[in-house]
């Protein structure tokens, strides 16, 4: 049963058992699927995937969860364009369908969201609307006509949503589906009357498939594989295809875990599902791993961000190479926050710009020598463009690398590690040649930045600190001024070799720039558990070698209330550990780790600028870097 070989379903073969999950993209530009969504998917049509999914569309008006979510009856024209795009590489092209209930938004809709009980939502807040005869009965036609819709569009199928944010999930679990009717006694009710209306709908010669949470990671009361059993048993055949998933609105990263959690499969719920074929879910991203899942008897396996990462993830396992490895970061591949970023990929930014963004992966007439300064993200970025396209590339740099292999070694960084040597192996498997040392003429300059401007005399970056740097006993300091993952990892990494860590950062929230659809809440849960400190809304003053000084950011905004006047700046007032304004807090540290912005490397000219890539330029993110290295690549040999 290998990965890569082709898979009955339904009447169907699949090219592969590998399946491409529905998930948010904001590649629409209203409520349908748009060009972007096309050039998408086809992409991953063309690089092997067996089974994909369309993000899911709300089957009815009152769900709209995000500004650019789709709508099934606004989705007819791009789920047929979908189809007519991947329909030539046999890959088997599902409808996504789904109802977001309490989980939902009413920012769009103006109304209250619908819901099985008045049990409010423990992320917004909002209360539901608990649904009476009337809207049950428009949610089951909405997913039969949704499901129409989609088979007369040309798909193979659909997949009915009763995943994390489902609100399918909502009526089965006993947390949030406390009614006293039909659909309370029998909570899984509800989802066996959309399932019967979509089969009769879409036809019995069309695949339904079901994503189903089976472990809301709330063992006190909700949905656990322990007594999922029966469900499983119950539902597995009416449908063609089941995914097995966990999370919830109390665990979101269960669904779509980083790499500092080990996912769960529940492989003992497979015999409860008898014939039906089951995927297995949850940040399998490596070839062995997802071969394993299939041996322990699982159909076929879900490898969403693995193709987000590489699109032609398929096609290479089947060429004997490694796949561009999923860092398992989200950091680029979440969209659910207000800037409405499209979806892409931190190790490939071309993906969710398919339209925008050229293919390099194509020869042009005319190599010629090439020479690349630096062995960065950048780069090796920019190396494995100009030899893909034909040039004859030399890399001079005094290492390779860069400062992957540093920031590989905070806590669940390590697939950084992984894809710099992804990098540098395919730029040798093209024929790119490596020289130590260091150049002033190159076609490509991506040489890297310089340490930053200390905090305070004698901070050490945190940059030393993660390539190895001794530090002084005794309790440690790390000040963030940036928000980013260098100063969660450098506390977590510190914390976990005994080291008492206070973690400071002018932010509101530690680690501001991981996001709330990224590790936001994982990092300060890790935090919290190792024992760090965290102070927010502060500014280190000074350290003396003994001591740091740090002020609140926020220092007498405002009158005193009549007999409470303020303290002044140069005495300290600490009220339970917390500054009050115009006062400061004294930390006992040995060393202070500075986790702030490094410095471009070099004043650029004023012509030939688009030679440059990277740090050199400015500080940058990993995928920036690379962005700016492919850039960098087709500027000076397109």
């Amino acid at each position: 049963m290998p990965l890569t070989g082709p898979w009955d379903l339904a009447g169907r073969t699949a090219p592969s058992r590998t399946l491409f999950g529905p998930h948010e993209t904001n590649l629409g530009t209203g409520r349908g699927l748009a060009a972007r969504h096309v050039a998408y998917y086809a992409r991953r049509a063309a690089g092997g995937t067996g089974v994909l999914v369309t993000e899911a569309a709300s089957v009815h008006p009152s769900d709209h969860p995000y500004e650019r979510a789709p709508l099934a009856a606004d989705c007819a024209a791009g789920w047929a364009a979908v189809g007519d795009a991947c329909r030539p590489h046999g890959t088997v092209v599902l409808a996504g369908l789904t109802h977001t209930g309490g989980q939902g938004s009413a920012s769009w809709t103006q109304a209250p969201p619908w819901g099985p009980s008045r049990v409010p939502d423990v992320v917004t807040g909002l209360v539901p609307v608990p649904m009476g005869d009337a809207e049950v009965a428009a949610l089951v036609a909405g997913f039969a006509g949704a499901a129409a819709t989609a088979v007369a569009a040309g798909l193979d199928g659909v997949e009915v949503d009763a995943g994390p944010r489902a609100l399918l999930r909502q009526f089965l679990s006993p947390l949030t589906n406390t009614r006293d009717d039909g659909y309370g006694t029998d909570r899984a009710r509800l989802l066996r009357e959309v399932l019967a209306a979509v089969r009769a709908a879409q036809g019995p010669d069309r695949v339904l498939a079901l994503r189903l949470c089976v472990d809301e990671q709330a063992p006190w009361a909700g949905l656990a594989p322990e007594g999922a059993a029966p469900l499983v048993a119950e539902l597995a055949p009416l449908v063609d295809l089941l995914t097995l998933v966990r999370g919830s609105a109390l665990d979101g990263e269960a669904y779509r875990p980083t790499a500092h959690r080990r996912p769960g499969f529940h492989v003992e719920l497979l015999v409860a599902a008898g014939a039906t074929p089951v995927v297995a879910q949850g940040s399998v991203v490596d070839p062995a791993h997802a071969e394993e899942l299939l041996a322990a008897g699982y159909a076929a396996v879900e490898l969403t961000r693995a193709q987000i990462a590489d699109a032609g993830f398929v096609a290479a396992v089947r060429a004997g190479r490694a796949p561009r490895p999923c860092l398992l970061c989200n950091q680029a591949c979440q969209v659910l926050d207000t800037r409405n970023p499209p979806v892409s990929c931190v190790v490939d930014p071309r993906s969710g710009h398919e339209t925008t963004e050229p293919d390099v992966d194509v020869p042009v007439p005319g190599g010629r020598p090439v020479v690349v300064a630096g062995a960065g993200p950048a780069g090796l970025e920019a190396a494995r463009v100009l030899a893909l396209r034909g040039h004859d590339v030399e890399v001079v740099a005094p290492a390779v690398g860069g400062l992957l292999p540093v920031v590989a070694a905070a806590p669940g960084r390590d697939r950084f590690h992984r894809f710099g040597d992804w990098l540098a192996a395919e730029c040798t498997r093209l024929g790119v040649r490596f020289t130590a040392g260091t150049t002033e003429d190159a076609d490509v300059v991506a040489t890297g930045g310089l340490p930053g401007a200390a905090a305070v005399p004698g901070a050490v970056p945190a940059a030393d600190v993660l390539a190895g740097a001794a530090l002084p006993e005794g309790p440690v300091l790390v000040h963030d001024p940036v928000g980013g993952p260098v100063g969660v990892g450098v506390a977590e990494l510190l914390a976990a070799g005994g080291r008492a860590v206070v973690l400071a950062t002018p932010d509101d929230v530690v680690g501001t720039r991981l996001g709330p659809a990224g590790d936001l809440v994982g990092a300060n849960r890790r935090l919290a558990r190792a024992g760090v400190r965290r102070l927010t809304a502060v500014r280190l003053v000074s350290w003396d070698g003994a001591e740091a000084v740090l002020e609140p950011v926020f220092a007498a905004p405002f009158p005193a209330e009549a007999g409470e006047p303020f303290p002044h700046a140069s005495a300290p007032s600490v009220v339970e550990g917390i500054p009050r304004p115009g006062g400061e807090i004294r930390v006992p540290c040995a060393a202070v780790v500075d986790a702030g912005h490094r410095l471009p490397g070099r004043t650029l000219p004023d012509t030939g600028r688009a030679r440059f890539a990277g740090d050199v330029v400015a500080p940058r993110t990993v995928l920036d870097a690379v962005l700016e290295g492919r850039r960098a690549a087709l500027a000076v040999a397109p």
